[in-house]
């Protein structure tokens, strides 16, 4: 019974989208897999952006002026290099790295090639995100932590990060959205996707129907990225009064900040 309701609106849902747009349901197979690649240098892209944007992003924070490890050549190094790639827009920046993304996995084209470039141009911009996040966190905490004997590892993963979860979050899920953008851009110099698929099947043959139904896609997995992240944010922005709640429920109080942090050092 079920395989035949999935069945029918398989069906209903062809004739659709038959109906509405007759050029894309000519190129559906190639819409699918250019999704599937889009999908595919997001998520790719994404989390080697992640972890060396939320390295890069801590240690400027840590090794600033004023900064509880602070080293004026390495942050002066890791600021010029997130200054230098900021500056260069991304359709440019694919150009510059084609013969090193050639040389390094072997070609420059499809997704394969477009991981190094999308990473390159993702990084500089979370890593300053990473930078302003961990830069609200307040300054009591971070002094009442190495009071009590926090070394630096202690004070980034016990305090730093803890602390701005909340922040990170909202700053991820923009570099994210913004991720979405660089790969309909990676498009235009044969990475694939759904902005090489509505150029070369919708602009370049002037099929309307195609960019829309493109355009609307995007939208809608930017809309559903901004709502998941800003849900998330505000569970974690409520974690102590969460805490605070089930406290009340078992009859013990939740612990005092000092009492948190002194338990984990």
């Amino acid at each position: 019974m079920n395989k035949s309701i999935i069945y029918q609106l398989n069906i209903w849902i062809a004739e659709q989208l038959k109906t509405i747009a007759p050029n894309l349901y000519k190129y559906k197979v190639k819409f699918a897999e250019s999704g599937e690649a889009t999908l595919e240098m997001f998520w790719k892209a994404g989390l080697i952006a992640f972890v060396i944007g939320l390295i890069l992003g801590t240690l400027l924070v840590v090794t600033k002026r004023g900064g509880i490890r602070r080293n004026p050549i390495v942050y002066h190094l890791a600021n010029t290099i997130v200054n230098v790639f900021r500056s260069i827009p991304f359709i440019i920046l694919l150009i510059f790295l084609i013969p090193y993304t050639r040389a390094i996995v072997g070609t420059s084209i499809k997704v394969k090639g477009a991981i190094m470039p999308l990473v390159f141009g993702t990084v500089p911009f979370y890593s300053r995100q990473v930078e302003v996040a961990l830069s609200g966190v307040e300054e009591g905490k971070i002094e009442a932590a190495r009071s009590m004997g926090s070394g630096t590892l202690g004070l980034i993963f016990r305090v730093y990060l803890p602390e701005a979860v909340p922040a990170l979050i909202r700053v991820t899920t923009v570099t994210a959205i913004s991720l979405i953008g660089l790969t309909t851009m990676a498009g235009a110099v044969g990475a694939g996707g759904l902005g090489s698929f509505a150029i070369n099947y919708g602009q370049n043959q002037s099929y309307e129907d195609i960019v829309n139904v493109c355009v609307v896609v995007l939208l809608i997995v930017t809309i559903i990225l901004q709502s998941l992240g800003n849900g998330l944010s505000r569970l974690t922005f409520n974690r102590k009064l969460i805490t605070i709640r089930r406290g009340r429920k078992t009859g013990k109080a939740a612990p005092a900040a000092s009492e948190s942090i002194t338990a984990e050092s």
